[in-house]
């Protein structure tokens, strides 16, 4: 048998060449003036300015957290080349409208939203300052001067529901949901159909939060989920508040977005994390490079977006050699996790077998997979 500590850093290699390559504005008066000061108008030959706007605070812990320490990889690799700034606490609507208003005046020229609440705001402003570059986290819409990026968060949703599958007791899930968009959906349906690759018994309960970033709610969610008899949990939610109440209730949870084992170590199984540094380097080298395109990009496990860091310890060590190697196998994309036959919640065929999900499938999925318990909200 192989030692526990050969056995991790025989899965940091696997995980390795699977992931690698992976109060604003009192509010927003506020966030405007702390914005403007660093992102002032520059001097011919200046730095590059690059600015942020984030819709929780940038200690949330997940979503925020892993988007800023994006931001600090640009800084990292550019220098003095190029001056980030960030706006944090920033809400939908006329709020975000005026921030971006404001950085694109300030002469930032890329501005990256990073809430799906943004995009008609952003998309008004883009087409008010046609020479700043604009792009929109997990946005549908684009324009001459509008991106649109996304991480493809449902390939860490299918392997950690593979940990789910093989370490649960009861082979009841539980999933703590933000808002019900595509991409929430989507990563609800990986964790399940992840889960029963190895454990055909598997049920995903789902409770609703209805927000990206509150962390009583999460919690309220996270306990109704353990009163239902779920043993291990995953959120789709901003804050480290569902591993919270697993270390507290003596279950298991994943870390979502970012690395959260600070936040219940001996709960937390593994973290679903997000690497956004790769890409946000990528996206200012081509504004240097003058190459910079309106696109729509995903990024995965294949381009070192995604990954599960930090998986417990005392994980057995079959599972830690199963996973690392199904994260190879994704890496090289000889497996999708949305492949069929997929059948819904009412065992209606929804995906035939042999075909898999179009990317554009994928992006407007509006349906739950058979063993999950819960209702799309309407």
């Amino acid at each position: 048998m192989l030692q526990i500590s050969k056995l991790k850093a025989l899965w940091s290699l696997a995980a390795l060449c699977a992931a690698i390559a992976l109060n604003a504005c009192t509010k927003t008066d506020e966030a405007i003036a702390n914005a403007s000061a660093a992102a002032a108008p520059s001097a011919a030959g200046g730095p590059l300015k690059v600015a942020f706007v984030y819709l929780g605070p940038v200690g949330d812990g997940g979503w925020t957290f892993a988007h800023d320490e994006g931001r600090k990889q640009v800084e990292a690799e550019f220098g003095d080349r190029v001056k980030t700034t960030f706006v944090e606490g920033v809400g939908d609507g006329p709020e975000a409208e005026k921030i971006f208003r404001q950085l694109a005046a300030d002469g930032n020229r890329i501005i990256f939203g990073t809430s799906y609440g943004y995009m008609d705001a952003m998309l008004k402003v883009a087409h008010d300052y046609p020479n700043v570059k604009f792009e929109h986290a997990t946005g549908t819409k684009t324009a001459g001067n509008l991106a649109t990026y996304e991480a493809r968060t449902y390939e860490g949703a299918y392997m950690a529901g593979i940990i789910a599958g093989k370490m649960t007791k009861t082979n009841k899930l539980g999933f703590v949901a933000s808002v019900p968009i595509p991409e929430v959906i989507r990563n609800i349906n990986a964790f399940t159909l992840g889960a029963q690759s190895v454990n055909t018994k598997i049920t995903t309960r789902v409770e609703w939060v209805n927000k990206w970033f509150d962390p009583d709610k999460e919690r309220s969610s996270a306990l109704s989920l353990i009163n239902d008899g779920v043993d291990i949990m995953i959120q789709n939610t901003d804050s480290p508040a569902v591993l919270k109440v697993a270390q507290e209730k003596g279950v298991m949870a994943f870390g979502w977005d970012s690395d959260m084992t600070q936040y219940g170590a001996k709960a937390h199984l593994g973290s679903a994390v997000i690497d956004w540094g790769p890409y946000y380097k990528q996206e200012v080298q081509r504004v240097f490079d003058n190459h910079w395109q309106s696109d729509a990009s995903w990024w995965g496990v294949k381009q070192g977006a995604i990954k599960i860091s930090s998986p417990n310890p005392t994980m057995p060590q079959d599972v830690l050699l199963f996973l690392g190697e199904r994260m190879m196998t994704m890496k090289a994309a000889k497996m999708k996790p949305f492949q069929g036959p997929l059948m819904d919640q009412a065992d209606r065929e929804v995906v035939a077998a042999g075909v898999e999900v179009s990317d554009q499938d994928l992006k407007t999925m509006h349906y739950l997979v058979k063993g999950v318990i819960g209702t799309i909200p309407l």
